[in-house]
């Protein structure tokens, strides 16, 4: 029925939810930052701490078999992908951004499981630096978002 859902305010409850978190360590400088924020918003939004996995890869290139993994154990309403991809003077940058993210969504289509895609893509590292918080914060709140959505659809 069209207006009976109050809005995605509702939706930001996590007490009852698992979230599972996939670090990129290449840039960590950001991606601390990054994974420190998420931690620090879905705390804020009611997910308990012994309800939320972290785990570290190297790069961007392995988030997505980790997030494979987790998947495939269960027991999550939803994942977090962190990392930092920074354009470098070659074409590496394309393929790493791009794979990273067709992995990402690939992972959870196939899985039906709401992976928030934090893994930046950027300029140079002015920019990285620019999003880290925001970025990090929002991926926390989509993943609690879609994972409420869901569970109210399904």
């Amino acid at each position: 029925m069209f207006g009976a859902d109050k809005g995605p305010a509702n939706r930001l409850d996590g007490k009852d939810l698992a979230i599972g978190i996939v670090q990129a360590r290449f840039n960590q400088g950001v991606t601390n930052v990054l994974a420190k924020a998420c931690w620090d918003t879905l705390l804020e939004h009611g997910v308990l701490e012994k309800n939320i996995e972290h785990v570290q890869v190297p790069g961007a290139l392995e988030v997505p078999i980790a997030l494979q993994a987790m998947a495939e154990r269960g027991g999550y309403d939803a994942l977090i992908a962190l990392g930092c991809i920074i354009r470098g003077e070659t074409y590496h940058f394309e393929l790493v951004a791009n794979e990273s993210a067709a992995g990402v969504t690939r992972v959870s289509l196939d899985y039906q499981l709401p992976i928030a895609n934090a893994i930046l893509t950027t300029e140079n590292m002015a920019q990285a630096l620019a999003r880290q918080e925001d970025k990090g914060c929002d991926a926390a709140r989509v993943a609690i978002e879609m994972a409420n959505l869901l569970e109210s659809i399904g």
